[in-house]
């Protein structure tokens, strides 16, 4: 029996919450071996954050998230022992800095249902963009205009294992800068809108 079997909507939600403490979270200790979940979220986004406390809820059930107001933001917090069992990528120091690798069983959820992994990574650390640009047809310059997502990350694990993820559902991606990711193909983006959407 596969792992995401075993776990079924549960999984795909640790997953979903694991795309958002890559981007926006941490793993903190305290007292008798429990640990504090953070995850920061702007508030200028009051859609995502309703959308986090309740992944995490259906992760963690029974316990209550708790909201702590920052300037600008909003922590979301939920205590709880078995924390670092979900996210063995908790270590000390900063993500960026060390390496970041999914375990075995995370792997097997991802492969087979990468779209809540990709959707916590976005909420987290993308955004939905509309560009311009223009061309020469004939003796005129138009303007088009594009939707387009990005993802920027300073980890190249972190990088890597979201570009993995879209290729596992066949969405293009390029990477104009070495912590910046794209999308930008018509066909592309209207998947992206499918799993993720504008922030909100």
């Amino acid at each position: 029996m596969s792992t995401l079997h075993r776990l079924g909507a549960r999984g795909r939600r640790v997953l979903s919450v694991a795309g958002l403490y890559l981007g926006d979270g941490c793993l903190s200790e305290h007292r008798k071996a429990v640990f504090a979940l953070r995850i920061a979220c702007d508030d200028a986004y009051p859609g995502i954050i309703a959308d986090a406390a309740e992944v995490i809820t259906t992760v963690n059930p029974g316990r209550p998230v708790h909201r702590v107001q920052a300037p600008g933001c909003t922590h979301l917090v939920s205590y709880w022992k078995h924390w670092p069992c979900l996210f063995p990528q908790h270590d000390p120091g900063r993500k960026h800095l060390r390496p970041i690798v999914l375990a075995d069983w995370q792997q097997e959820i991802v492969a087979q249902r990468p779209e809540p992994f990709l959707r916590g990574l976005f909420l987290s650390d993308g955004c939905r963009v509309n560009n311009w640009t223009t061309r020469q047809v004939g003796h005129h310059v138009r303007r088009y205009e594009y939707t387009r997502y990005m993802f920027s990350n300073e980890s190249t694990d972190i990088m890597r294992l979201c570009q993995g993820a879209l290729d596992l559902i066949d969405v293009p991606w390029r990477m104009p800068r070495p912590n910046a990711l794209s999308v930008a193909r018509r066909e592309a983006v209207a998947v992206l809108d499918r799993i993720v959407g504008p922030k909100t």
